[in-house]
């Protein structure tokens, strides 16, 4: 019976969560728009048979580096649990309507600091930063916040799967699926 490496994936999530690990949706993204990698860690919003969802501000640097080159890598380290799992694959952006349903579901607070934050791009100071988003408050006090349209969502449509367990003496253990048209090929690696 061939195994769904999604499925996987979500389990070790729900066992992360069970196991109470600080952020288990917290992952690096790697990612290449210039021909030089970065990597900066994000959350995981989202995870569909159809890929690996994150939201930001698409004017920072991984927004900008995704539309140029949309490749990306994850990884998610739970030591906790001795697991660790790597993705990496082709990206899409997300719908407007997945974007505006994520940013209606966001804190009040958080959905005001989108708003302040032109992401990565130089400050002159927090207190400038911190200003902005009062006034913002203010402006908003009793209405509706819109999503800036800039802010938006990226999906990973994983290529390959990667699953890693630590053992003993360092042999631990590796498994890879890679996607083919007739589904997912499984194959082990050496540590």
């Amino acid at each position: 019976m061939p195994v769904d490496p999604i499925a996987r994936f979500r389990g070790l999530y729900r066992r992360a969560e069970r196991a109470r690990i600080h952020l288990p949706d917290t992952m690096a993204l790697a990612t290449a728009g210039t021909g030089r990698p970065t990597v900066r860690f994000v959350l995981l919003k989202g995870i569909g048979d159809d890929g690996f969802v994150f939201f930001t501000d698409a004017r920072s640097r991984k927004g900008r580096d995704l539309r140029k080159n949309p490749r990306a890598a994850l990884a998610f380290y739970w030591g906790a649990i001795g697991k660790q799992v790597r993705i990496e694959g082709r990206v899409r952006e997300v719908s407007k309507a997945e974007a505006d349903a994520y940013w209606e579901s966001r804190p009040r607070a958080s959905r005001l600091a989108a708003r302040s934050s032109r992401q990565g791009d130089e400050l002159s100071s927090r207190g400038a930063l911190l200003a902005r988003w009062r006034r913002l408050a203010r402006e908003f006090r009793g209405r509706s916040i819109p999503r800036p349209a800039a802010w938006t969502g990226f999906r990973v449509v994983p290529d390959t799967i990667e699953f890693w367990t630590r053992r003993t003496h360092r042999l631990h253990e590796r498994e890879e699926f890679v996607r083919t048209p007739r589904g997912w090929r499984r194959r082990l690696l050496q540590p």
